[in-house]
């Protein structure tokens, strides 16, 4: 009997999730909206429908769902892609994660907020969710060269996040004259670094392995084997699963010689890992914190919006975007959830001073850019391709 409940919960949130993809076929709302808006409706912050224990399914299922996300954004820097259009990606990836962190910065700064409160949440407003981008372009049939780019810069603008984020802790503790605290950044440096190291790792002898078995593309069991694999080496060496997972999944998708489509398989069987996902992580979502953060949430949600479309229009301009998609490029970097939230976890250890308001500020500002930045990236990818024709 004990078991029954957890088997209920699970036919009811498919069955959700399939209500989910019904309703944004005929309503044209992105499915994940429409699965965040359904779990905070069932959450805590909703009715209360869930079962407590269902919410700590949360971080195992985000860990296999990101995961498989990465191999599949990892997989999309083919070389051939990466040849035509890498220097948008590297302009865009860098100009909106350097234009968002100065931008949110400078501005909380300007309207009263501590120099190095203003300093870690500018950092933290550079995190992206790369499965809410994803997830969204594979809805809208997210093919061509806007999807192409979008899909890179996802890849990799974390990485570029995380690295920022690492000084601005330093910095952010400078100014605070906590002191400077070189452990800190060897930590982070090892996150991104030992992350990159491990995909490679798991990347080569997947590339010569994977599809032998099958001739033309690699079963369902090796692309599960890989993914687990990689998130379980990533937490026990504490780097990032996520960045591991792309450069595995860069990796296989450039040296492999045995099939045409990398991962193919992981996209027949991660939908309902994803459907689980972002429920749970609406039912998790807290709108006390929304509330609660004010004005300063208000000035962050503007400022971040800014950043974006600054960052996305230079980095268009340098990397020689047409104009329709160097209005749209920023817009479509909106969706912001776990990194987020990790990275401000990690500053409020650090600096735990400030790490009450700057907790709540990412939970409840999260909420805001996962139910607006999906319908946004939407509106982006549609967009461009009206522009082009309807190519």
């Amino acid at each position: 009997m004990e078991f029954a409940p957890i088997f209920i919960t699970l036919g009811v949130l498919f069955l959700a999730g399939l209500a989910a993809d019904t309703l944004g076929r005929r309503t044209r709302v992105p499915g994940v909206t429409l699965l965040l808006v359904i779990g905070v409706l069932i959450g805590s912050s909703g009715l209360a429908l869930l079962p407590k224990a269902a919410i700590h399914w949360y971080e195992p299922l985000s860990i296999v769902a990101l995961t498989m996300v990465a191999f599949l954004l990892g997989s999309s820097l083919r070389r051939d892609k990466v040849a035509a259009h890498g220097r948008a990606i590297l302009a865009v990836s860098v100009a909106v994660v350097l234009a968002t962190m100065v931008v949110v910065a400078i501005g909380l700064w300007l309207i009263g907020l501590p120099p190095e409160l203003a300093i870690l949440i500018g950092a933290v407003a550079t995190a992206t969710d790369p499965a809410a981008t994803q997830e969204t372009l594979r809805e809208a049939g997210g093919e061509g060269d806007f999807a192409d780019t979008l899909r890179g810069i996802v890849a990799i603008d974390d990485a570029w996040g995380m690295m920022v984020f690492a000084l601005a802790v330093v910095a952010a503790q400078a100014v605070a004259s906590a002191g400077f605290d070189p452990q800190l950044l060897l930590v982070a440096l090892w996150e991104v670094g030992g992350a990159l190291v491990l995909g490679l790792v798991i990347g080569l002898p997947g590339a010569v392995l994977t599809g032998r078995l099958r001739p033309g593309e690699p079963t369902r069991i090796e692309a599960l084997g890989l993914v687990f694999l990689t998130a379980g080496l990533a937490l026990w060496f504490e780097v990032s699963f996520l960045l591991a997972g792309m450069a595995a999944g860069a990796v296989i998708a450039n040296l492999a010689r045995h099939h045409e489509r990398a991962f193919h398989e992981i996209e027949m069987v991660e939908r309902p890992f994803l459907i689980l996902f972002f429920l749970l992580a609406g039912a998790s979502m807290e709108l006390d914190a929304l509330a609660a953060v004010g004005w300063i949430g208000l000035g962050y949600i503007t400022l971040r919006i800014l950043g974006r479309l600054a960052g996305g229009w230079l980095g268009g301009l340098f990397g020689g975007l047409t104009p329709v998609e160097r209005r749209w490029i920023g817009p479509a970097l909106l969706p912001q959830a776990g990194v987020a939230v990790g990275m401000a976890l990690v500053a409020a250890v650090e600096m735990p001073a400030v790490g009450d308001i700057l907790l709540t500020l990412t939970i409840g500002t999260t909420v805001v850019f996962e139910l607006i930045g999906p319908v946004v990236t939407l509106m982006a990818v549609r967009a461009v391709r009206k522009a082009d024709g309807g190519a």
